[in-house]
């Protein structure tokens, strides 16, 4: 089958010498990052403090706007951060909930940990959080979510794809429960925005956080955050620094006016080089098209599950290509032991407890790649190689 995609596989140096299936996990560094940050270090080495009025300053707000447009997100609402615990915190502290009224958050199950983690840490007392557990450890059950966001509801904090599973969460339909009833929802967007298509706008999402690292290809240090532009007025962030402020080269240390634009939920210093390494990767899934990119992958996932069907293991993600994003869970027997024996034979992909093997094929990635990685499983099992782990 010809595929027109591998065109790009030249871009991507670490495919000229393993098998790279974890573009989930972190995608493979496009070739075009060396001139990024060589451009960034001639700036710093060339113009020092001046490099703030060349660029630098807006640089989280540029990153964004290249962003923006695969997410459905209108220009100048989506900033790049540093990772998804500060943005994650930086929204949470910011949120009012003061309302007795509204005194329940509704998570799931199979949601981040980290995600989890920073919720619970800037809850106030009174607040109480309900867990929707899944009955499959795949999904969960969408009427059973929906039924819990009611009137007391003040948020619902939820991944639009499960990170273990890759199940495809309803976004539209879990805002529009949450807004008829008066609530609001943030998604974690790191499984979704660059492989699935993603319209924030269309949906009237409230607030999503996403990371540039996977599927986006823009390595580590790149979050990014949109937030409703109407929204923005009515935070008030507790994490903050003087990047937030309306004038921050005033040095008032008596009081802080925020800022009205997206840059309200900024804090310190941004990590510039960062922010340099994460445009090429963004650059080249913006003209690859997200569309082309999901096609293939639904054809390539389909083709994962059908050779793990042939040789007896469970799968542990959505057999329905609309429920499912760009993983494919794998179980064989003795799945942490096999993994670590792929990895050590140059087969990029990882293991998750409580799911299994995850593969995860980007559009630079050949169906004979696939092919290699679920025939090494059944050889490890075989000649007993996994035993060595």
């Amino acid at each position: 089958m010809s595929d027109s995609l591998l065109k790009w596989r030249g871009e991507f140096p670490i495919l000229s010498h393993c098998n790279y299936l974890i573009s989930n996990s972190l995608g493979a560094m496009p070739r075009g990052v060396y001139d990024s940050l060589r451009t960034y270090a001639d700036t710093w080495a060339g113009q020092g403090v001046s490099a703030w009025g060349a660029g630098w300053f807006e640089l989280p707000q540029t990153v964004g706007n290249k962003i923006a447009p695969l997410m459905g997100a209108a220009e100048n609402t989506v900033l790049a951060h540093q990772n998804a615990s500060i943005a994650n915190s930086i929204l949470f502290g910011a949120l009012d909930f003061s309302d007795p009224r509204r005194d329940k958050v509704v998570i799931t199950e199979l949601d981040f940990p980290s995600d989890v983690y920073a919720l619970r840490s800037w809850l106030p007392d009174h607040m109480r959080i309900e867990m929707i557990r899944s009955r499959d450890g795949v999904s969960i059950d969408v009427d059973e979510l929906l039924d819990a966001i009611d009137e007391s509801t003040r948020l619902v904090s939820t991944s639009h794809v499960l990170f273990r599973s890759a199940f495809i969460m309803p976004a539209r339909a879990i805002t529009e429960k949450a807004h008829k009833v008066g609530a609001q929802v943030v998604f974690n967007g790191y499984h979704s925005v660059g492989v699935i298509p993603v319209d924030v706008g269309a949906w009237d999402v409230d607030f999503y956080i996403g990371g540039a690292l996977k599927w986006l290809c823009g390595g580590p240090g790149g979050v990014f955050m949109y937030v409703r532009p109407d929204l923005l007025p009515t935070l008030n962030p507790k994490l903050t620094g003087w990047f937030a402020s309306a004038s921050p080269f005033a040095f008032d240390v008596e009081r802080l006016e925020l800022r009205e634009d997206a840059y309200r939920l900024m804090n310190g210093t941004p990590g510039i080089a960062s922010l340099h390494a994460i445009q090429p990767g963004v650059d080249i899934i913006a003209q690859v098209g997200v569309a082309a990119i999901r096609e293939k992958s639904k054809r390539q996932t389909a083709l994962i599950i059908e050779l793990a069907d042939e040789m007896g293991y469970e799968v542990v993600s959505p057999r329905d290509p609309a429920q499912r994003a760009g993983t494919v869970t794998v179980n064989p027997p003795n799945a942490y032991e096999v993994s670590n024996e792929m990895l050590a034979r140059d087969i990029k992909i990882d293991f998750r407890p409580q799911a299994g093997i995850r593969i995860a094929p980007h559009f630079y990635n050949g169906d004979d790649e696939i092919r290699a990685a679920l025939l090494a499983i059944g050889e490890i099992l075989a000649d007993g190689s996994w035993r060595r782990h």
